[in-house]
């Protein structure tokens, strides 16, 4: 599986879970995905942490390509890093949004077919941001397991219709501030 592979090349972190779905041949991820990987720390190989990566990811694969991918970037410039890293494994059609912390409106590109939604948040929860954006429930996953879960939001992309101006990926690229993600310390 797909999943396993970037588990085995060290491109998960902060894992929430990673396990299959109960139908379908599908695995699902919730946790960090490395965009940028952190340099070799000893003579072993093991590496620092990442220096970028999608933050509060949401994952589904089959097994070898990937169907849909959600997440936080700080910063728009990491697109492109992203894109190297893992564009050879979209799926034809595959849906993603994209939550970026310096990118002043919304907008969608297509890259290779696949649809990307980047939306603006400084501050928020990727999972229920999305959740939000597709407008489900906390009804529409009673009783579903995590896996499934993904699965669920999967199948809401498919009446999603997102409004937002389509633009060509430079233009999206040249949309960027100086936001930066909120932070907040210890109450």
């Amino acid at each position: 599986m797909l999943l396993d592979s970037y588990e085995k090349n060290g491109l998960l972190y902060n894992v929430n879970f990673k396990e299959a779905a109960s139908a379908g041949g599908l695995a699902a991820y919730r946790g960090d995905l490395v965009v940028v990987e952190g340099e070799i720390a000893d003579a072993q190989g093991r590496r620092k942490p990442p220096v970028a990566g999608l933050i509060g990811g949401v994952v589904l694969t089959d097994a070898d390509k990937i169907k849909l991918l959600a997440g936080s970037l700080d910063d728009l410039a990491q697109i492109t890093p992203l894109l190297e890293k893992y564009r050879a494994d979209f799926a034809p059609g595959m849906r993603a949004v994209l939550y970026v912390v310096n990118i002043a409106k919304p907008v969608k590109v297509e890259i290779d077919g696949a649809e990307i939604v980047l939306i603006p948040m400084t501050d928020g929860m990727v999972w229920n941001e999305l959740v939000d954006e597709l407008a489900l429930e906390k009804s529409d996953f009673k009783g579903q397991s995590s896996a499934d879960k993904v699965v669920t939001v999967y199948e809401a992309f498919k009446g999603y219709k997102p409004k937002y101006e389509a633009v060509a990926l430079d233009a999206a690229l040249a949309m960027a501030t100086d936001a930066k993600r909120e932070s907040r310390g210890a109450v």
